[in-house]
């Protein structure tokens, strides 16, 4: 089960554990994950589930696909090139660790 560490604006940090197979956004959800509000319930059609990944871990989750990237432009925080909308981000064991950033616009 892969633990994945949301870190706030301020520094605060959340570890959650999950199933893999489980999406990012629905860990965070279920976990009570400040900033994470998930509106959509994971359509990529809201953008308040806008999260930046640690650039540690870029690699490991890939890029956004098309409709994530246009939906990225709609965000309430900066955009920035590590951003995601977590209901994208399917868990594996391969991102045990994970370290994402929730955006100050969000919390």
């Amino acid at each position: 089960m892969p633990t994945v560490i949301f870190q706030s604006p301020d520094g605060t940090e959340r570890k959650v554990t999950a199933e893999s197979g489980t999406v990012l956004m629905q860990a965070a959800v279920a976990n009570g994950v400040a900033g994470i509000v998930a509106e959509c319930g994971g359509n990529a059609s809201c953008a308040t589930c806008h999260v930046y990944v640690d650039p540690r871990h870029t690699d490991l989750v890939g890029p956004p696909n098309d409709v994530e990237d246009e939906m990225l432009d709609f965000t309430a925080a900066e955009r920035r090139p590590t951003s995601r909308l977590s209901c994208q981000i399917q868990l594996s064991d391969a991102l045990d660790g994970l370290v994402v950033h929730v955006p100050e616009g969000q919390v």
